[in-house]
């Protein structure tokens, strides 16, 4: 394929959110690919605030499930929902995290960012750090979509940023913000409907 302007609107275009994949590994290789891709994102201050967490065997996969039931079980409670329903959300959710066969954990790390006195400065440079690490986290899906792969974002390990950080033993200053799910799709769905713009 050419690349001429119209096949790279169309690649973009044609990524999906999968989140049923084959059982077959990610080769290293084309995952240090995409890792490599993925850090050409911009970033506030050219700092690079975004640090990769890759989950690719069944153990560290159930350490991040079983880190994160905890709180979602607790925040579900908290909701109101039913028993049963709840354990079914956990296994579903478990289910998810271990059928996928790579996880990346997008973290972000503030450790080389502006610090400021004010808090209203504070509050911008945190906010351009996430979008730093959400620019590298679409770059990422998209150089996965190159290599033939498909991925989807979960924002879930917001919801448990420290018991993550434990159970993964990750730096302090390593604040979980995402993971993406890639793998080989089992199905390329068809484009959803967008707004006009």
């Amino acid at each position: 394929m050419s690349t001429t302007t119209d096949n790279l609107h169309r690649f973009l275009r044609t990524r999906r959110s999968i989140r049923r994949f084959k059982p077959d590994p990610v080769p290293e290789s084309v995952l240090t690919a995409i890792l490599t891709t993925a850090a050409y994102a911009p970033s506030a201050h050219h700092r690079q605030p975004w640090r990769f967490v890759i989950l690719a065997d069944a153990p560290a996969k159930t350490k991040l499930a079983d880190a994160m039931a905890t709180d979602f079980q607790r925040d579900l409670e908290d909701d109101g929902v039913p028993s049963g329903q709840i354990q079914q959300q956990l296994q579903r959710s478990k289910d998810r995290i271990l059928s996928a066969p790579t996880i990346v954990l997008l973290c972000l790390d503030m450790t080389e960012m502006n610090v400021y006195s004010d808090r209203r400065r504070v509050k911008a440079e945190f906010r351009m750090t996430v979008q730093s690490v959400a620019a590298a986290g679409m770059q990422l899906l998209l150089a996965a979509h190159a290599e033939g792969l498909g991925g989807v974002w979960a924002c879930w390990p917001l919801f448990a940023q420290t018991a993550i950080q434990q159970a993964l033993n990750l730096p302090e200053v390593w604040d979980p913000q995402g993971m993406i799910f890639i793998g080989y799709p089992q199905r390329i769905p068809e484009a959803r409907e967008r707004k006009s713009l």
